[in-house]
């Protein structure tokens, strides 16, 4: 006769109750930067990240959002040849950095950027 060997008890992992701690609302601030050609959108973004960095910001991004493209179909006789067209595009790129928890001195140094001519940028406080 085989002599059984007592069976072992599972043991119960501990619960993790989430406990409601007083949790600070995070505030962001985002940033949107749109230009037509993309090699000058992405300089303007490094410093704008470089200048929030220089003042120790948590910063999430750039996180390059889908290209608007425009487009345009022009003829290029006035009257008799309809069939000769021309199409034109425009390109939009745009680019998103969210900034955490923005203190003064951050949000006034990004005021005082100087950026090239064809990059538009919008700046909410969310």
């Amino acid at each position: 006769m085989a002599v059984k060997a007592p069976k072992e008890k599972k043991e119960k992992k501990p619960s993790r109750k989430k406990t409601k701690a007083a949790v600070e609302p995070v505030q962001k601030l985002r940033i949107k930067v749109r230009a037509y050609e993309y090699k000058i959108l992405d300089a303007s973004v490094k410093q704008i990240i470089d200048t929030a960095l220089r003042y120790d910001a948590q910063i999430r991004g750039p996180i390059p959002l889908p290209t608007e493209l425009k487009k345009y179909t022009v003829n290029r006789s006035s009257f008799i040849f309809k069939n000769a067209r021309e199409q034109f595009e425009m390109r939009i790129h745009k680019r998103v950095i969210d900034i955490l928890n923005p203190s003064p001195k951050i949000i006034e140094a990004l005021t005082n950027l100087s950026l090239p001519s064809g990059v538009s940028i919008d700046v909410k406080l969310v």
